[in-house]
């Protein structure tokens, strides 16, 4: 078992990597009661087509495999609700898919050693029939049909669907109406097989916890189990080119105020995507935060009510920033924003006042295990390693090599959707 510091933050982080290649992370936190477990692989819905383990030749799935397979991972041969027994132990469950990974977690602050056994075991004993496969897309039919009735959802969906031309993180994590109704048992086994091997996993675990302890229990529930050899899985790259595939596109809804997102399509370049990643943060943050210059013109003259809003996803070559609000005069409020993207210069100033921002955040979040728990994941899944050092990394941005990305990276990329009043 290897111990690190989590700088700054007053915490230890203590790693250890079984023999069958699962991961393990633990950040004790001994001033709350509660302890929160996440046990994660690293396969979400962008990875539908690869080589599965036991062949040599590329297989795709359906849409939605990934978090169809969430669903029915909680299935067991024995009749047993994994939810029922969690609760019995005192204990919330849960999980859920992303893009990138999947996941499934209890919090408690009683009977860890009962609950963490069973979240091994129920994630590491499938059972998919086809009956039972069968019965789960009508439940995820109507999951799919409430979210195409949100507005909010469409949008976030459409401005990536928009944005991409190639890549299968434009398509929605749940799939749609028609690729579930494919989905098989067959399909559920060779996905479960080849991505949630050990080797391909990760438990991540914070709060009151005693390391030590926590891994044996761990090493002992793994060494009962038997796993074949893993092989490096092949999953399937895309050239995806820099243009969007839809430029603009307005949609019927019922809604009280025109919603409006505009996407960033952005070449990663070689950039290295955490830097990269935190510089773009800052400089929309800068740019379009409530307290900037654009978003108090934006309030003075009734244009929007609330802030404007921002969020980011990734993939090997692009980083897509979506800017989402709500306006009659959507049309005044694009322009504006256009004009200050790609043509706002920042400075030493205001990039050390960010920094100092960022900072403040990671402290305030350092506090809270289920932030902990969420930042080690995100650093496992978009860097591959944990950051142990934030406020390193934060006092290494200069303004040279912000201006440097600026001058670099285009946002000609752009795609807006509007969703109006039926």
């Amino acid at each position: 078992m290897k111990k690190n510091k989590l700088v700054h933050f007053d915490l230890d982080l203590y790693s250890e990597t079984l023999d069958n290649g699962l991961e393990i992370n633990i950040v004790p936190k001994n001033t709350v009661n509660s302890v929160y477990v996440t046990f994660s692989t690293k396969y979400g819905s962008i990875h539908d087509e690869f080589i599965p383990i036991d062949r040599n030749e590329y297989y795709k799935v359906p849409m939605g495999v990934a978090h169809f397979l969430e669903h029915k991972v909680f299935e067991q041969k024995d009749g047993t609700d994994p939810f029922t027994a969690f609760s019995a132990n005192g204990a919330d469950a849960n999980a859920n898919t992303s893009n990138f990974k999947t996941t499934y977690l209890f919090s408690g602050t009683t009977k860890l050693k009962e609950n963490l056994n069973y979240l091994l075991d129920f994630v590491q004993s499938p059972y998919f029939t086809d009956a039972n496969v069968e019965k789960e897309k009508g439940i995820i039919a109507q999951e799919l049909k409430m979210l195409m009735d949100d507005p909010n959802w469409q949008l976030y969906d459409k401005s990536i669907f928009n944005s991409f031309v190639k890549h299968p993180i434009m398509y929605p994590i749940g799939g749609t109406l028609k690729s579930i109704s494919k989905i098989t048992k067959e399909d559920l086994y060779t996905c479960y097989n080849t991505f949630y091997h050990p080797h391909n996993m990760f438990i991540t675990i914070t709060g009151n916890v005693d390391p030590s302890k926590t891994i044996k229990i761990i090493k002992d529930n793994q060494a009962k189990k038997k796993f074949e050899p893993f092989k490096e899985i092949t999953i399937k790259t895309y050239d995806e080119p820099d243009e969007v595939k839809t430029p603009y596109e307005e949609i019927s809804f019922d809604v009280s105020l025109p919603k409006v997102s505009l996407s960033y399509k952005i070449n990663r370049q070689n950039y290295d995507i955490n830097r990269l990643r935190i510089y773009l943060n800052i400089y929309f943050s800068l740019i379009l935060g409530s307290t900037s210059i654009l978003s108090e013109d934006l309030r003075k003259q009734n244009l929007i009510s609330n802030n404007l809003s921002y969020d980011s996803i990734s993939t090997d070559k692009h980083i897509l920033y979506s800017i989402d609000f709500e306006s009659e005069n959507y049309d005044k409020v694009l322009e504006a924003i256009q004009k200050v993207v790609g043509h706002t210069t920042i400075t030493e100033k205001e990039l050390n006042r960010k920094k100092k921002s960022f900072k403040s955040g990671c402290l305030y979040r350092s506090d809270n295990i289920y932030s902990i728990n969420s930042k080690l994941n995100n650093n496992i899944i978009n860097y591959g390693a944990i950051t142990l050092d934030e406020f390193a990394l934060i006092d290494s941005l200069n303004l040279e090599e912000l201006n440097d990305i600026l001058d670099n990276i285009s946002f000609d990329n752009k795609s807006i959707v509007v969703i109006k009043n039926k």
